[in-house]
């Protein structure tokens, strides 16, 4: 299969359809909260970024701090409405199907949410336990050491490992680890997945042959 000996997947937005669920459970506490925040304007906003640093744009937006717990109910509304409503991303089942490479999957999310979410939409015994997240080291996206160690996990060298990503700040994670890395398109808003991917592609039909 090509140069790559091992390929890294991001997990929402590549594995399965998450972010416009979870941007909508954080829009609608936001704004409980008196945030104002547009639904369609944080989908392009806040796409990609560490639920930290959407929590401190809450929290600058309502001119205070957030609820001591707010994290804990934003993961348990998230949850909730995941098992419902989530789904695989078109096309990833026949990917992993046909991937003849050993894969993993590297997210900024906990790996309880990582699993859950797997499992919900049938992927997660493609995974077993290659599993990594960014919670487990204390270190997010752009930072590329979730990539690092998932590649020195795997038993390969970054350069002989392609990422998948659908996210600015994953992509320059992968960039600022020495890692090719390909873009997934077809909810890049803004368009800036093109100038630093090594390639992008918009549908998950094309990823094998890129490969």
């Amino acid at each position: 299969m090509g140069r790559y000996r091992c390929v890294i997947f991001d997990c929402d937005g590549v594995l399965i359809d998450s972010e416009s669920i979870a941007i909508g459970v954080l829009v609608d506490m936001a704004n409980d909260l008196g945030a104002n925040l547009d639904f369609k304007e944080s989908l392009i906003n806040l796409k990609g970024k560490s639920l930290n640093s959407c929590m401190a744009l809450i929290s600058d937006l309502i001119g205070k701090p957030l609820p001591d717990d707010f994290e804990k109910e934003y993961r348990a509304n998230t949850f909730e409405t995941f098992k419902k409503e989530i789904q695989p991303i078109n096309g990833i089942k026949e990917v992993l199907d046909n991937i003849k490479v050993p894969f993993c999957v590297a997210s900024s999310g906990p790996e309880n949410k990582i699993r859950l979410n797997l499992e919900v939409t049938g992927l997660l015994p493609y995974f077993g336990d290659n599993i990594f997240s960014c919670y487990t080291i204390k270190r997010w996206k752009p930072d590329p050491d979730v990539f690092l160690w998932a590649a020195e996990e795997m038993g390969f060298d970054p350069k002989e490992c392609l990422v998948v990503e659908d996210s600015l700040s994953g992509v320059k994670a992968a960039k600022n680890g020495g890692f090719d890395v390909f873009g997934y398109t077809e909810h890049d808003y803004k368009d800036e997945l093109k100038t630093l991917a090594t390639k992008t592609f918009s549908k998950m039909d094309d990823l094998l042959r890129m490969i």
